[in-house]
């Protein structure tokens, strides 16, 4: 229970930074995507502002005057780029703040639209927008007049944007629709990453409890065992060691157990955080494998048992001498375990896709179906009654598997046809 609020609370931590995380980057996005839509919408009106403004401060021309020429004579290029948009209303202020080009103008315009306009003065030779009647929306630029024969103080350009405005305030709806889809999307991606992200989490926590009870379990069965051991000694010290050498040499037994079981888990945890290095040197395949396996074809004969070996792999590698001999040793060490007298244990080398395969195979009891996709977890043992017989506490064959990724390679198991198994384990060269 303690647990499950734990990963519910990390879970809604995790969903509360997917999601501010999307939404800033959602943020930026459309800001950057509304300001540059409102720069390109604007950029052409204020570029006709610019040039018009260009023209009247030019003591060339200023009336837009065509070229000289008969109309008719112009290509259509020239006609059209020689007058004002017609979208730009050109003001004219006295110096009393009075509108001069009424009649320019249009009656009907500056009755209607610029009757109680005012000057204002606050933004020269700036562009800046403005809207009349509350209604329409214009960009202008102010500017002095420089001809001093006239009683025009000020020009004013205006130009018309409201086919700009409609846009934007469409845009800016979308922008809003859409946000609200986001934010609904965005919880919605967020509860499912989140969730994705705790997956690996709670796989991890569960398989480090798990790991801890078997360690600890592991640990303490010989650590009774050689207490109760030792209890009993100290009940009669005046007895002879002789007499005594059951409970000494089970509480030896004990200790080199837990000695092996206390390296093991030493070597699974400086590879869970990566300490472990591995020593690359030049390896003929087939010397070392038969120099690894000489003394177990002596042990094997001693038991009634049948060791070969079918090297045919006659080439050089790289790989961690010591890493590769521990790793042939586990195997080697559980075919002996669990096979009986007059079984067979075999070490197969060859070459393939460019790769040193090592097979591994017995003739042993053999492994069920049902349960080879979980030999290389640790502590996991088929039958834990004839493991505790044979010393094994489920630990080798997940560093074996270690040592094979870590030289890039793979590890696999099969099921003999008749009986007992085959380790296949593929290394490159």
């Amino acid at each position: 229970m303690f647990n499950n609020k734990i990963f519910r609370k990390q879970q809604l931590k995790f969903m509360l930074l997917n999601l501010i995380a999307f939404t800033v980057i959602f943020t930026i996005f459309g800001f950057i995507i509304f300001g540059q839509v409102q720069r390109t919408l604007y950029s052409h009106a204020d570029e006709e502002l610019l040039l018009i403004k260009e023209r009247f401060t030019d003591d060339v021309g200023v009336k837009f005057k065509l070229p000289s020429g008969e109309a008719g004579d112009l290509s259509p290029k020239e006609r059209k780029g020689d007058g004002p948009n017609p979208r730009i209303l050109i003001i004219h202020w006295g110096h009393d703040g009075n509108i001069l080009n009424k009649g320019e103008i249009g009656t009907l315009l500056y009755e209607n639209y610029l009757q109680d306009y005012e000057l204002d003065k606050s933004g020269m030779d700036e562009i800046t927008a403005t809207t009349i009647n509350e209604l329409y929306h214009f960009r202008y630029i102010l500017f002095e007049d420089t001809n001093k024969q006239d009683d025009v103080a000020y020009t004013q350009l205006l130009i018309n944007v409201d086919a700009e405005q409609t846009i934007i305030s469409n845009f800016v709806k979308l922008v809003t629709i859409c946000s609200v889809i986001f934010i609904i999307l965005s919880i919605s991606a967020s509860f499912i990453l989140s969730k994705k992200m705790m997956k690996p989490i709670i796989h991890s926590w569960n398989k480090q409890a798990e790991f801890v009870e078997d360690a600890s379990h592991e640990l303490r069965t010989p650590l009774t065992i050689i207490q109760n051991k030792l209890e009993l000694l100290l009940r009669s010290p005046q007895e002879k060691i002789a007499d005594k050498f059951e409970n000494i040499a089970l509480s030896l037994s004990e200790t080199r157990r837990l000695t092996k079981l206390t390296s093991d888990l030493l070597t699974l945890a400086r590879a869970d955080s990566g300490e472990t290095e591995l020593t690359l040197e030049t390896v003929h395949v087939d010397t070392f494998l038969q120099n690894v396996c000489v003394p177990y074809q002596e042990i094997a004969e001693s038991q009634e048992k049948h060791f070969w070996l079918n090297l045919k792999c006659p080439i050089d590698m790289k790989a961690d001498k010591a890493r590769l001999h521990q790793l042939l040793v586990i195997l080697i060490d559980n075919a002996l375990k669990y096979t009986s007298e007059h079984d067979s244990i075999g070490v197969t080398t060859y070459v393939e896709d460019q790769k040193v395969v090592i097979e591994v195979s017995d003739t042993g009891m053999g492994i069920k179906e049902e349960y080879l996709p979980y030999i290389f977890d640790r502590f996991y043992r088929e039958d834990k009654a004839r493991s505790r017989e044979t010393g094994g506490v489920g630990l080798g064959l997940s560093i074996a598997k270690w040592i094979v990724e870590k030289h890039r390679g793979t590890i696999k198991v099969m099921k003999n046809q008749q009986t007992g198994t085959t380790f296949i384990i593929k290394l490159p060269k």
